[in-house]
């Protein structure tokens, strides 16, 4: 159950619409489906706004899509899959409505949601290389009710690309900045924007880059205020927290 759903439950129980036993029978619902090898949390869009990902890496394309099922008997309509490999993909899409991206690893059951949220999220990376990151950060992004623009390419070595985008860049509720090498991006969008700045550092670079080491302590570092930092190639966590803020409107 999501979290408009139990307001919706609650507002019925109110209104009377809703009997006080049909409602206490949705809420005895069991909080997790053991399926031996996952323990299925159901309730965490309750508790967290946003229902449980699957990460994908390490699990058995059958262990994918047995949790992947539980999720959608329970009435998940979008499902999300990180670091999900082409095999567990076309194993998944058998049986599932499955959309899969390769470059991401982003797997997708059921629909998108519509964009809501108080404005766009702006996902930008410093070169071609970053995108397999930045897709994973702009597809999870719109897998929770976001629009996300993509500014893709636009790294310090070519200062004029960013500033093209001006606008979008000013105008947005929340940046992803994804850059490897020496990590500037984010520093440089960071003394542009008047939102918050998450920056993501990529493994992307030659040797003294230490595997996107020294990206990661340059935004760690970062001259710029309003500025905070992911880890290494986490462009899932960076699109997760950019639909928090984004959905911050509906905070009492």
């Amino acid at each position: 159950m999501e979290q408009k759903e139990l307001r919706s439950l609650l507002h019925g129980v109110a209104d009377g619409t809703v009997d006080i036993e049909s409602a206490l029978l949705k809420l005895k619902e069991a909080p997790f489906e053991d399926l031996g090898f996952a323990k299925v949390d159901h309730h965490r869009s309750i508790r967290q706004g946003l229902a449980e990902v699957i990460y994908g890496a390490g699990k058995t394309p059958e262990q994918i899509r047995a949790i992947a099922a539980s999720m959608v008997r329970e009435g998940q309509k979008t499902v999300l899959i990180t670091r999900m490999s082409p095999e567990a993909a076309a194993y998944v899409g058998d049986s599932l409505p499955l959309t899969y991206d390769e470059l991401s690893g982003i797997g997708i059951v059921g629909s998108l949601p519509e964009p809501g949220g108080i404005g766009k999220i702006v996902v930008a990376t410093g070169g071609t290389s970053d995108m397999k990151v930045a897709e994973e950060a702009a597809k999870t992004a719109e897998a929770f009710g976001n629009e996300v623009v993509r500014l893709y390419d636009v790294g310090i070595a070519g200062l004029h690309r960013l500033l093209a985008h001006r606008e979008q860049i000013m105008s947005a509720r929340v940046i992803i900045a994804i850059a490897g090498m020496e990590g500037a991006l984010a520093s440089v969008i960071g003394g542009l924007a008047d939102c918050p700045v998450i920056a993501v550092p990529t493994s992307v670079g030659y040797g003294a880059s230490f595997g996107g080491l020294a990206a990661l302590l340059s935004m760690l570092n970062s001259c710029a205020s309003g500025v905070s930092v992911v880890n290494i190639d986490n462009g899932f966590g960076a699109g997760y927290l950019a639909s928090m803020i984004n959905h911050m409107e509906g905070r009492k």
